[in-house]
Order: structure tokens, then sequence, then C-alpha cells
């Protein structure tokens, strides 16, 4: 089987090759020894938002700040 490379870097898998990963959206990618590795992921979306979160510095006190901004109201 083949996957075409865009030119946008985006590549087209089989359908064959994806029927091996029914109802899979994400895919973990690794280079290993010049092969580049799909693993699938099944993402739990409050784990995302934690992941973006912690990717941003933001903690729970961050969070609880936006929140009560967002609702007019000030944190002490």
């Amino acid at each position: 089987m083949l996957a075409k490379l865009t030119t946008k870097n985006q590549l087209t898998l089989p359908k064959a090759a994806l029927a091996a990963c029914p109802g899979v959206t994400y895919f973990e990618v690794t280079a290993e020894d010049g092969r580049i590795v799909l693993t699938p992921v099944r993402l739990n979306r409050a784990d995302a938002v934690r992941a973006k979160l912690a990717d941003l510095g933001l903690g729970e006190g961050d969070v609880a700040e936006a929140v009560a901004w967002a609702r007019g109201q000030r944190r002490d």
C-alpha cells in the first residue's frame, strides 16, 4: 500500500490500512530508524484539555481566576 504526501505535508492513508483501527481519530507519530510509525490513541477529551493547559503553563488557580473574572467576580 502507498500513502501520498500532499503539498501541505499531509498523508492520505489507504482505507485498508485504517480498517485495522476502527473508530480511531488520533495517532501518536514517532520516527524510528528512518520509518514513520503511527500508533492509535484514544483520547479522553478531559485529558486533552488538561494536557493543553499544562502545555500553556496554566494551573488550577489560573483556571479558577479566569472563571471568576468571566463571572464578573474577583478572587482575593
